[in-house]
Formats: C-alpha cells, structure tokens, sequence
C-alpha cells in the first residue's frame, strides 16, 4: 500500500485575519502530532508538497470572470465588482496571495485524485483542501476554489464511479450543486440542519434531479447531536447506500467542526463517533481521497485528523513522549491526556426531541432511498 500526506509549512501559515475563525496552522498542529504519534514514518508513506493547479483545471470548477476576479483580489486590488463575486465580505475577506494558495490547495487534492486512478496509491490526505462551499462564480464559507468538485470532474473525465461522503457539521452546498444531476457521482452529506446553521440548506427532500435523482442524500441533524444519535444515522443510512453503491473511489471531506468544542457549531460530538465512521470507511472503498475542510478548534481538529490518517492506513498512533515533562503539546490533549476524546452523551428531555427529529428524518430517508 502506499499513501500521501499533503503537506506546506507555507501554506500552513497563510492568515486569513486574527480575528478570521479559519486557521491554516492547524494543519501543522495535525503534522506534529502524526509525527510525535510516529504515524508519518511507515513504509509506503509519502509526504507530498501541494502543486500548484493550473488553469484549465480551475475552469474544471470555476468561471474564467471568478478566476479573473480572484487574481486581482490577489495582487491586492479591491474593487466593488468583487462583492458579486462574494469576495470582500467577513467570511471571504479580500486576501493578498489567495488566488494562488487556494490553487495550491486545490492542487494537492487533484493530484491525489490522479496518484489513485493513474499510480498505486490507496490512501490520500490532503488536511489543506476540503472547501466545498465554493461556487463556480462565487467564493462562500471560507471558501474560493472548489479543490472537491475539480478532483471528482477529473475522475468523471476517466470513466469512475464516485461516492462523496461529507461529514462536516455544515452542508457541502458547493459540491452538491455541482453534481446534483450526476448519476455517476453519489452525494451523501451528515449535518447539522440548514435550519440553524450556515449554508442554510442540505434538508432531506434535496435528493438530486434528472439522472442523479436519488444520488444526493442530505441527513440533517438538530443542535446538540451526540455520538450515539450520529452513529445511528451512520449504521442506518450512510453505510448501506455506499455499499449499494459501491464507488471506484471514496472521496471522503472530514471536517472536524462537529466535535463538542467547535466554536462555530452545536453538534455534540467527540472524536470517538469521527473515528468510527473513519474506520468503517476504509473498509468500503480500495481508493479513498480524504481532505480537511471545517473545524475551528484548532487542537482537536488536530487530533481528529491524526486519528483519521492513522486509521485509514492501519496503524497504531504511539506517543514516544508519555510520562515526559513536557510532553502534552496540546490543550485538548492535556485534558484527555490521550488523542481520543473522553466519551460523553446527551440525557433526557433533551435527548428525548433529539431522538424523534432524527427518527422523522431516518424514516423519510429510508423510503425516499428505498433502503
């Protein structure tokens, strides 16, 4: 087996603001951790530098005006024909440098896509790419090329199937719109409801349209979803579609904005449920590309992603470093003083109207699926 980490420790320290909830530097708390857990150093692995995209691949997702536009925000032009565009708003602020760091982004997780269709690898993780809130002529959730939707056009190109599974805590908008006629490409995203929470859409009737109908699947969760309730949805819908399915390639967005502590989200989950659902995909799919994509503790998302890289290549994370002074790096980690989270769940009332939205939503989906 061989496998590819992305990696830049420049890209790793591009700011989009201090007070910008987006913080590239937790890809480098996540390489720390791979390294100090010695799940980096194993035969077959690679440890990549993300290429940059070049631009007829861009045009796989965007408008030439958008890319046209974002060069220019780049060089550090502003202007109010931007706006359209959806740059120069809070969430998308108007960033030197960000056309070519978003291609650059974008790049890794292309060529992820073409180390699994055209060379050996099995495994791909690119914790820099995952912004599937982009739109071919509008930049959206902190997010301003589509890396998701150009890997997956690429593989369309050759002739795959595709499952994309999307377990951030908000909606992959960007990629459903994308695909949402596509019958080769099957769509399934576990989030927190568009009710309470940004992009405001992914409801269960969103299912596809013309060939791709029935190929989107969209399982809304409310405020407050534990691990028990989230890995229900999971063994209930998810894994019987993908196997139904059975994809060439799983392109896998890990987001790790739906742990207990995210700041930007309500969903109550540890890294326990994350690592299941992680250990339950590698045994789906012989090819599987996974990027980073939310997550706004930075710390756990650190832990998340080690554990999720770890998992996908079958190996035991060991801290050379325990029992040291010192040797916590972490705050998360201090607390737990491992990297998997301490199990935690929600009780009564509460967990009472959890269970009912969420039962009302299987039901639904089962039939809409026909599962």
């Amino acid at each position: 087996m061989r496998s590819v980490f992305y990696y830049s420790h420049e890209l790793a320290q591009y700011d989009f603001g201090p007070d910008h909830p987006f913080k590239p530097e937790r890809t480098q708390k996540a390489l720390e951790l791979c390294r100090r857990y010695g799940v980096l150093d194993h035969q077959g692995m690679i440890l990549k530098d993300p290429p940059p995209l070049d631009q007829h691949k861009l045009l796989l997702a965007h408008s030439e005006d958008y890319l046209e536009v974002l060069r220019r925000v780049s060089r550090g032009e502003i202007f109010a024909e931007m706006l359209s565009f959806g740059i120069g708003t809070e969430d998308n602020p108007p960033l030197r440098g960000i056309y070519d760091w978003s291609r650059r982004c974008a790049g890794a997780t292309w060529e992820g896509m073409v180390e699994l269709l055209d060379k050996d690898a099995e495994v791909i993780f690119n914790p820099l790419g995952g912004f599937h809130h982009a739109f071919p002529s509008r930049a959206s959730g902190f997010c301003f090329i589509n890396d998701i939707v150009i890997a997956i056009k690429e593989a369309l190109n050759r002739e795959v199937k595709i499952t994309y599974l999307d377990i951030d805590a908000h909606h992959g908008d960007g990629v459903q719109k994308a695909f949402y006629s596509e019958e080769r490409v099957q769509f399934i995203s576990i989030h927190e409801s568009g009710k309470h929470i940004y992009p405001y859409s992914g409801f269960a009737e969103e299912s596809g349209e013309g060939k791709g109908e029935g190929f989107t699947v969209n399982i809304p969760l409310p405020p407050k979803t534990d691990d028990e309730v989230y890995l229900e949805v999971f063994y209930t819908i998810v894994l019987p579609l993908i196997k139904r399915f059975r994809p060439d390639v799983l392109v896998a967005e890990l987001g790790a904005d739906s742990m207990i502590s995210d700041p930007l989200t309500d969903l109550m989950l540890t890294n326990n449920a994350y690592t299941e659902v992680v250990r339950a995909l590698k045994g789906l799919c012989g090819k599987i590309l996974a990027t980073g994509g939310g997550g706004y503790d930075i710390y756990r998302t650190a832990r998340c992603w080690t554990l999720a890289w770890a998992i996908l290549n079958g190996v035991e994370p060991r801290d050379e470093f325990a029992g040291l002074v010192g040797g916590m790096m972490f705050g998360p980690e201090m607390e737990v003083s491992s990297l998997y989270d301490r199990p935690y769940k929600v009780t009564g009332p509460e967990k009472d109207r959890i269970r009912q939205e969420v039962d009302r939503t299987i039901k639904f989906l089962i039939k809409r699926h026909h599962l």
